[in-house]
């Protein structure tokens, strides 16, 4: 019935349409409307056929970071592309020198391929001006262990690359936490659904369907450091990455 009264106001619409083209745009809005309609009417067509109750439950575990990642960054522009290369590339071989000596394995480094450009200055009159070469390379570092990661950023900034960025913090071991998550909304599902039962003075039946929501974790980003003397330790001896998850469950009531 609902599907037949869409097809007859659909083209009803649509004559309309095609006969005066200024009523296109409410016309569309029509056709809109029309849909939201029929799928709603779809929707409660199907409606659950028993007494339930649907709850969604929430679960979060806050944890102390353990390891962490950034990025640290050289760039240089001399006027000789093979100065400029040559320079950057030296500052990326100290850096990492100073690193395996410090204990960090290769395993735990990568390395960006270098970026090298021409820089043009170009005035209002006349044509273009080269002004030098620009060399950049990024180097990221996995850390293991979160006590050396600014003595990590220190020797980054005394190597000579220009900017230390993209600090996120982290947890090597985080599946255990995951599934603390999951269960922590599983629970709370459970719970709000055996509160209301009670409230109405009936009895919760069995779970009857299930809907999982993708799980969210917030990271911890560090600010961008660029000088040495600029520290992260106080910022990241008191931070905490939170996992979150959350279940949609529908109960039948006896």
């Amino acid at each position: 019935m609902i599907a037949a009264l869409f097809v007859v106001v659909f083209f009803s619409i649509m004559s309309e349409l095609l006969l005066n083209r200024e009523l296109m745009m409410r016309s569309f809005f029509k056709v809109v409307s029309l849909i939201c309609l029929f799928y709603t009417g779809a929707v409660f067509s199907q409606s659950i056929p028993f007494p339930h109750i649907i709850t969604t439950g929430y679960g979060e575990v806050s944890v102390a970071p353990d390891s962490a990642t950034f990025s640290a960054e050289i760039e240089k522009t001399m006027m000789n592309a093979d100065q400029a290369k040559e320079s950057v590339d030296d500052v990326v071989g100290k850096f990492l020198s100073r690193l395996y000596k410090m204990g960090i394995k290769k395993k735990d480094i990568s390395s960006s391929n270098l970026y090298l450009a021409p820089q043009y200055y170009y005035p209002k009159d006349g044509k273009a001006q080269l002004m030098g070469y620009k060399a950049r390379r990024k180097i990221t570092v996995n850390v293991n262990d979160l006590s050396q990661l600014n003595d990590y950023i220190d020797t980054a900034i005394d190597s000579g690359l220009n900017r230390v960025q993209n600090i996120q913090l982290k947890i090597k071991d985080d599946q255990k936490y995951i599934e603390q998550a999951r269960l922590n909304a599983i629970e709370d599902a459970g719970q709000k659904a055996r509160s209301l039962a009670k409230g109405f003075k009936r009895s919760l039946g069995a779970v009857w369907q299930v809907t999982y929501n993708n799980r969210s974790t917030s990271p911890v980003m560090m600010k961008t450091l660029s000088a040495k003397g600029e520290s992260v330790r106080d910022s990241y001896q008191d931070s905490h990455i939170v996992i979150r998850d959350s279940v949609d469950v529908i109960y039948k009531l006896n």
